[in-house]
């Protein structure tokens, strides 16, 4: 067997094993407990609902194992932050005193026409290289008061931190 690391941003509520099979309408197995602690888990990042209650796929979950495998969305380190950016979200410290400030992930483009590139240095690059340029993938910033800052860079603190969340 092969190991693997996953990351998902899930819902879910607290629910025991009984109350997750009542909700499915299933009858608990005889050799389960249903007094045992758990998640009721909604994944909406694929696959086809199996309630009609939930937009996603609905399982349940040991509360160890859900313990161990997440964490509140408004107490990620740097890492899980990235991770989030990586699937489109917008992340901010809540130790940033700026209101509404967050960082996001630019996604880049393989082959960016001259015309389209914000200042004569980058657009006089792609012209002498075919009339078009590669721009890698970047962080961006809105910063406190509005502006978007390209190339946004972490600090150290930003790294060691684990008071990251996700922004709408």
């Amino acid at each position: 067997m092969k190991t693997y690391i996953g990351t998902k941003i899930i819902n879910a509520i607290p629910m025991t094993r009984l109350a997750y099979n009542e909700f499915r309408g299933w009858t608990l197995p005889a050799n389960e407990n249903g007094n045992d602690e758990g998640y009721l888990v909604e994944y909406k990042d694929g696959g086809k609902p199996n309630t009609e209650q939930y937009a996603g796929y609905v399982s349940w979950s040991p509360k160890e194992q859900f313990d161990n495998a997440y964490r509140a969305v408004d107490g990620l380190s740097f890492g899980l932050a990235l991770d989030a950016m990586g699937q489109g979200k917008k992340v901010a410290r809540a130790g940033w005193n700026g209101k509404g400030m967050w960082i996001a992930k630019g996604e880049g483009a393989k082959s960016l026409p001259a015309e389209k590139f914000w200042n004569k240095h980058t657009r006089n690059h792609a012209e002498l290289n075919g009339g078009s340029a590669e721009v890698l993938p970047y962080i961006l910033m809105k910063t406190a008061s509005g502006e978007i800052l390209m190339g946004w860079l972490a600090s150290q603190s930003d790294m060691l931190a684990d008071d990251w969340q996700i922004v709408e």
